[in-house]
């Protein structure tokens, strides 16, 4: 069960979440977010989920190995997206590396943080489709505890501007 939301009460903030992955277009959402952050006089929270799978226990010192080179990969995802968020708006943004589904893990960050107001996604501008997270968000919009906003991946630094 998703938490009362608090952002806006005395010794809170609001704060938008925004999901560091593979894809291109990650940098829009952190670009937006960031931007959001300034005009709203919140912060911002990046998620990093690192998807995991049964592992089988012969090969435990494989996946042990294997989890902790995701882990470093998760931790420079991290650091170049909060360096770009620093240089757009001067602010350290808040670090979370989740393992698992990537849905179920979205929603239990927000269930943690009651301050998070907002999720921001980058849609892949190609043909090919928005990208495997705002497809599998897509079937839960509907029902997820916050408001979700897309930002399109082919938005350029000025037009996001303009919008937040």
């Amino acid at each position: 069960m998703t938490n009362q939301r608090r952002s806006y009460e005395t010794g809170h903030k609001p704060k938008c979440l925004v999901i560091v992955d593979d894809t291109a277009e990650w940098d829009r959402a952190v670009y937006y977010a960031s931007r959001w952050a300034i005009r709203a006089g919140g912060g911002v929270v990046m998620l990093r989920i690192i998807e995991t799978e049964d592992q089988n226990q012969q090969w435990l010192g494989v996946a042990e190995v294997m989890r902790a080179e995701a882990h470093e990969e998760a931790n420079a995802a991290l650091d170049r997206a909060a360096g770009r968020a620093n240089g757009i708006a001067a602010i350290t943004p808040e670090r979370v590396i989740r393992e698992g589904d990537p849905a179920e893990q979205i929603v239990d960050v927000i269930d943690n943080d009651v301050d998070i107001s907002m999720l921001v996604l980058a849609a892949n501008p190609g043909p090919e489709g928005p990208g495997p997270l705002i497809t599998i968000m897509a079937k839960t919009v509907g029902s997820f505890p916050i408001p979700v906003t897309i930002v399109p991946g082919d938005l350029s630094d000025e037009a996001i501007d303009a919008l937040s």
